[in-house]
């Protein structure tokens, strides 16, 4: 079966890699420069830049609301993200249809194309050698969760490619920065939000990340980055994945599955909690500034607990015990602790409006 899916990728050995990192951490410019550098070796190579595939309206639906983090679980956002591994997969299966992208594609298709080109007509006039040349797709994306990433290395060990990552970190001055120099800034309050989310690669604790490297970018990207990348490619073409038995794949879709459901739970107990904590506010005659003060910090009180619940869920939970966790009561323990917090809210707002 592994030699059946390698062959529908072609006698070129690949790569998919992973630039993630803040936004305006330097991802694109350093993709622009490994793609030049990767030239120079014979590679084929392309940038699959998440932000020209996937509209931005569709972006704007994980930063809006109160509850960003859930969001992205259940809008159209999820779905954008698939379609571009799927186009991905496609490539790899078929490189020569280029027109054709999946029915349920919901990414620019010009991007996309603009995106491949460079991997159909690589600069070279001997068609053979092109052929055998190898392909790197640079994912350029935040990748601020590592579920985000491991859809990329699933993808990667089911066609047996080589996996890598590169994570790019920049401080939060630069990155606002450099942000704000851009011809079309994304909000500061984006970047801020962006911060508190990101999970960088950890090898420890996911075994599957090892063939990661940090980058500094806070300055400019020196030659000796590049070499770092470079080679970091080189080993990962040479060291393509191996698929694994499906049950592997399944038990960890189970505690995903799992830790939404909890977080799901969780948060709709806790809307009730700040709907009650409102109500005796009011009744208390809480002067309307306190009143939104109070309820803007409930709601950020919720989303850093929703959060840090999932997170920690997904670190507890032992691997292969998912069908014996009683969500209900993970969930009610879990509350307590915010129960605790808004009560704390209610007690110094009700005090100070005094």
């Amino acid at each position: 079966m592994a030699a059946e899916r390698a062959g529908s990728v072609g006698r070129a050995p690949a790569c998919l890699c992973v630039l993630c990192g803040l936004p305006a951490a330097g991802k694109s410019t350093l993709s622009r420069t490994v793609c030049s550098t990767a030239a120079q070796q014979g590679w084929r190579s392309t940038v699959v830049s998440y932000d020209d595939l996937i509209p931005e309206h569709a972006f704007h639906a994980t930063v809006s609301g109160e509850d960003a983090k859930l969001q992205e679980m259940h809008t159209e956002w999820k779905l954008h993200r698939q379609a571009v591994l799927q186009c991905i997969e496609q490539f790899l299966k078929k490189p020569e249809v280029l027109a054709m992208l999946p029915s349920s594609c919901q990414i620019n298709s010009a991007a996309w194309e603009r995106c491949i080109q460079a991997l159909l007509e690589p600069e070279t006039s001997e068609r053979s050698q092109a052929d055998r040349a190898p392909l790197v797709f640079l994912l350029d994306d935040n990748f601020y969760y590592p579920s985000m990433r491991y859809e990329v290395f699933q993808l990667a060990r089911k066609y047996s490619l080589g996996f890598c990552q590169v994570y790019l970190q920049c401080n939060l001055e630069s990155c606002i920065s450099r942000n704000q120099s851009r011809s079309e800034p994304i909000p500061t309050e984006v970047i801020l939000e962006m911060t508190k989310r990101l999970e960088s690669p950890n090898p420890q604790k996911n075994s599957w990340e090892t063939n990661s490297i940090l980058l500094n970018t806070s300055d400019s990207v020196s030659k000796n980055d590049i070499q770092r990348v470079m080679e970091l490619i080189s080993s990962a073409l040479s060291n393509p994945l191996s698929p694994v038995d499906d049950n592997m794949e399944q038990k960890e879709a189970d505690r995903q599955k799992c830790a939404a459901s909890v977080v799901h739970q969780a948060d709709q107990t806790c809307r009730r909690l700040i709907s009650e904590a409102m109500k005796t506010a009011r009744e208390s005659q809480v002067r309307p500034d306190h009143m939104r003060s109070l309820a803007t910090q409930l709601n950020e009180s919720k989303a850093r607990f929703l959060h840090n619940l999932r997170k920690q869920f997904l670190q507890e939970v032992p691997f292969n015990q998912e069908e014996d966790i009683d969500v209900e009561r993970v969930v009610k323990r879990a509350v307590d602790v915010f129960d605790s917090e808004k009560k704390e809210l209610l007690l110094r707002i009700i005090n100070d409006n005094s």
